[in-house]
């Protein structure tokens, strides 16, 4: 690698807008699924036990509560899309995203038979709950984004709040 390229890499915001650009097609393909049955009926068991979320089949029915899902998802990968070019919108899809996956996180608390119970219960997690656990990583690059819109927006309080925490 040249020093050049390694310049950019180092200077330009690269690990912004792969987190950016991530969770955007997280959110495409995510959002996608939801318009077919077998997503539908996948996610029975994980808003079904949800105390935050399992009014959604009762108020939109088992496919509506997944086509809620699947909006809800793409309006956020439109608004960090929108977001590389206007921060505030980044701020507020950031924040989406992030409680999203703050969401997606606490359902692993609520779903039965998340741990596994053939290997001893916790910390191995069953098959209807592992997948959720990037979720931690999706979080935190959310947080990232949510951080660096802030930054942006308000540059200098936040340099006046980092400089009094050392």
């Amino acid at each position: 690698m040249n020093t050049c390229t390694l310049s950019r890499l180092l200077s330009n915001d690269f690990e912004i807008r792969l987190m950016r650009w991530t969770l955007v097609l997280i959110f495409a393909i995510f959002g996608y699924s939801k318009w077919f049955a077998y997503e539908a009926e996948g996610l029975i068991p994980l808003l079904g036990n949800s105390p935050l979320l399992s009014w959604m089949h009762s108020v939109f029915g088992i496919q509506g509560a997944s086509y809620a899902l699947g909006v809800a998802e793409w309006a956020i990968g439109l608004g960090l899309i929108v977001g590389a070019w206007f921060p505030r919108v980044s701020l507020w899809a950031s924040a989406g995203s992030a409680i999203t996956y703050l969401t997606t996180l606490t359902l692993i608390l609520t779903t039965p038979d998340a741990w596994e119970a053939s290997a001893g219960g916790f910390p191995a997690m069953g098959g209807a709950t592992s997948f959720l656990i990037k979720d931690a990583v999706l979080l935190a690059g959310s947080v990232v984004l949510l951080k660096h819109s802030l930054l942006t927006l308000y540059p200098v309080t936040a340099a006046k709040v980092v400089s009094k925490n050392p």
